[in-house]
């Protein structure tokens, strides 16, 4: 499928999943369909798996966005947790479009839990609530890594929620790396499983051999081991005094020991100025995400400067990981969020574009392994290989079948599209558009009586909904029901409930019936007096209207 083929199926609103080999585009179709969103004033849940994916694309991570966090379940009182936050409720209300990147190193439960959430906030079964849902990645990638107090994790394709979203598939097939098309080639026979004696002769030329980038070569291992000790070995060779900063925690015993086990930072962190490192904590107001490389500009014993690669200067402070239990800390470690990055696992490089790097795949030891690492480099010229085994190079023989079927329904999809003459695909845009855009310069049929705005509510319209489609004010549109409810005290406005999070509904509901009725009504301004500031008077209307008098 080429890309625009596959933009013109994200405008007519279908659920999809982009895939394709390094260099097909993936990234530049979401920002171009994002380009298209945002022309219209669209509203964009845009989120990768990782915050260095995020980056790409102006977005957070799915976990924050979501308000999933690190959790690996969701009980009833999670949601009721997550419900009392005004911000997500605005999130899901406002969004229309889900767009998830990197989706390969998501975990398959937790795509399954950001569902949950959306249908819980959009009072819907529809998969993700209804929104657009983008799914965007590449499974020849190394699958989700488990942390010790995880689950078990699988590729995203086998989460419940995937076949539910009954998606398009878009398989991108034009190359736009046009740096190096011969080792293009040869990633691709890696990825297709049809590596050739040629293929391994042509890589083993650069075996030893002194990348072609006036870039210091990032050096990928396969273990960690081999990682740190390539990493204190590069410390040493630098002059100067090495400051050491350690770890503090508190909490229980056996949670401390999973969260530093889990934590990317070291206990014991050792730098001097001049080291290259790496960010191991999204930071985003901070403009740093986990992987973003940089070099010690300052270190002492009262903080860290770290000089990234656009020359930008980051004041590091120590930042916490926590684990959570029914919303009080349990455990916390406390460390700045960096390690050595002379050297980084190739599990770590993923999403990675590097000028020059110094690959060993002598210890491989999963499927995926070789391409992951391969791929990072740009071209040929820029990669210097250390060794190889002889299974480096082999690829996930489920991931190949997958593949097999996203293909062949790319080009069912690719042929449906075709199917549709230029007439119907842009009347299909501009349906799509109308559902997850404002519209401009459409007034709404002015209507006196208040029939239009409950056939709106009894329809399941939200509020913000009906205010932009009769173009009222919200004021004057609970107005309109306080006055139906006034003329016929038993009607149903409980669609209305959804409109705010239960517990914060409950909230209001008991402080109205605190303040109790005055000469029959009960008034808002008392029920105010009683709740935090940030609820609206709005809210209490809305509340009230659920009362039964």
């Amino acid at each position: 499928m080429k890309q625009s083929e596959a933009l013109a199926i994200l405008k007519m609103g279908h659920n999809a999943f982009i895939t394709g080999a390094a260099g097909s585009g993936k990234t530049h179709l979401l920002n171009e369909y994002i380009r298209y969103l945002r022309e219209h004033n669209a509203q964009i849940g845009i989120t990768a798996s990782t915050g260095i994916a995020a980056t790409h694309m102006g977005g957070t991570t799915i976990h924050a966005w979501s308000g999933l966090g690190i959790r690996d379940t969701l009980s009833a009182y999670d949601l009721e947790a997550l419900e009392e936050k005004p911000y997500l409720w605005k999130r899901f209300e406002n969004v229309h479009v889900l767009i998830i990147d990197e989706i390969s190193m998501l975990h398959h439960y937790r795509l399954d839990l950001v569902d949950k959430i959306a249908r819980s906030f959009k009072r819907t079964d529809k998969p993700f609530g209804g929104m657009q849902t983008i799914l965007c990645g590449d499974f020849f990638q190394l699958p989700p890594v488990s942390r010790a107090y995880e689950r078990p994790a699988e590729f995203c394709y086998h989460a419940e929620v995937w076949d539910k979203l009954d998606l398009k598939i878009c398989y991108l097939e034009e190359q736009h790396r046009q740096e190096d098309g011969a080792y293009l080639d040869i990633l691709n026979a890696i990825r297709d499983n049809a590596v050739s004696p040629e293929t391994t002769r042509i890589l083993a030329t650069r075996k030893n051999q002194k990348p072609e980038s006036i870039a210091e070569p990032t050096k990928l291992y396969t273990h960690n081991t081999d990682v740190d000790t390539e990493n204190m070995c590069e410390l040493e060779k630098i002059p100067g005094e090495t400051f050491e900063y350690t770890m503090t925690s508190k909490g229980r015993e056996n949670l401390v020991a999973i969260l530093k086990k889990s934590c990317l930072a070291p206990e014991k962190l050792c730098l001097k100025k001049g080291a290259r490192v790496m960010f191991v904590k999204n930071n985003f107001e901070e403009k740093y995400a986990n992987g973003t490389l940089g070099i010690i500009e300052e270190c002492t014993s009262l903080g860290i400067k770290v000089r990234l690669a656009n020359k930008r200067i980051i004041d590091v402070k120590p930042t916490s990981w926590r684990i959570d239990e029914d919303g009080k800390v349990k455990a916390e470690i406390t460390q700045y969020p960096l390690r050595l990055a002379w050297a980084i696992t190739i599990h770590k490089s993923q999403g990675m574009s590097l000028d020059a790097a110094l690959v060993d795949l002598s210890q491989s030891f999963e499927k995926g392994m070789g391409y992951v690492a391969l791929s990072r480099v740009r071209t040929l010229g820029g990669l210097s290989l250390k060794g190889m085994n002889s299974n480096a190079l082999e690829v996930n023989p489920e991931v190949t079948l997958f593949d097999i079927q996203f293909r062949e329904a790319s080009q069912k999809h690719t042929k449906n599209l075709h199917a549709n003459s230029p007439e119907e695909i842009a009347r299909s845009h501009q349906e799509h558009l109308r559902k997850v855009a404002p519209q401009k310069n459409v007034k709404a049929k002015k209507v006196d009586t208040t029939e239009e705005t409950i056939r709106l509510v009894r329809e399941g319209k939200m509020l913000k909904e009906i205010v932009a489609i009769r173009a009222l004010k919200l004021g004057t549109i609970l107005d309109h029901l306080e006055k139906i409810k006034e003329n016929d005290p038993t009607v149903d406005l409980s669609p209305l409930e959804k409109n705010m999070p239960k517990a914060r509904l409950q909230k209001i509901i008991q402080a109205l019936n605190k303040s109790g009725m005055h000469g029959g009504v009960y008034l808002l301004t008392p029920t105010k007096a009683l709740l935090s500031k940030d609820i609206s008077f709005e809210e209490i209307r809305i509340a009230r209207l659920l009362l039964k008098k």
